[in-house]
């Protein structure tokens, strides 16, 4: 198993990436991106998000890790938001879960970050299962809200 950064070459890996989560997460048409547009924001002059790739020792990908800083206020730290974590059905189970989290971790550590966190979920049993295994621990008294579509532009006009 390797871990690495993406380069803009892993650009149609990570997408295949992205509709295989969709497809796992039961919403493969909510899948909207523009590669063009996905590929400036993840390589261009001012990256938005980052990615890690997990690959089998044939260098197939095996699953990828999206994320992003975040801050706390109350911390005075930045934090890792991790957006995405995929990883191959059938290689489930093999390490590559917990080695992108490993790595993630490191990062956090290596950037002084406050934490690592991100959003599962309800239903997703074997990834609440796997996370709370690693000492990971719900958020359960917040709430996500999300503005976007017309509503976002609305909100932007007032």
């Amino acid at each position: 198993m390797a871990l690495r950064p993406a380069t803009e070459a892993d650009l149609d890996t990570i997408i295949e990436l992205i509709h295989g989560l969709a497809e796992y997460e039961r919403e493969p048409e909510a899948v909207r991106l523009d590669r063009e547009t996905l590929g400036g924001h993840l390589f261009g002059p001012r990256p938005y998000a980052e990615v890690i790739l997990a690959e089998t020792d044939s260098g197939a990908s095996a699953g990828f890790a999206l994320f992003f800083h975040n801050f706390s206020t109350w911390e005075g730290k930045p934090g890792i938001y991790l957006e995405d974590l995929f990883v191959r059905p059938e290689l489930r189970g093999q390490g590559y879960g917990k080695a992108l989290l490993s790595a993630l971790a490191r990062l956090a550590v290596e950037r002084d970050c406050a934490r690592l966190e991100w959003a599962v979920l309800d239903w997703n049993e074997p990834s609440i299962a796997f996370y709370r295994a690693l000492g990971a621990v719900s958020m359960d008294e917040w709430t996500t809200y999300r503005v976007t579509g017309e509503a976002l532009s609305n909100l932007a006009r007032e």
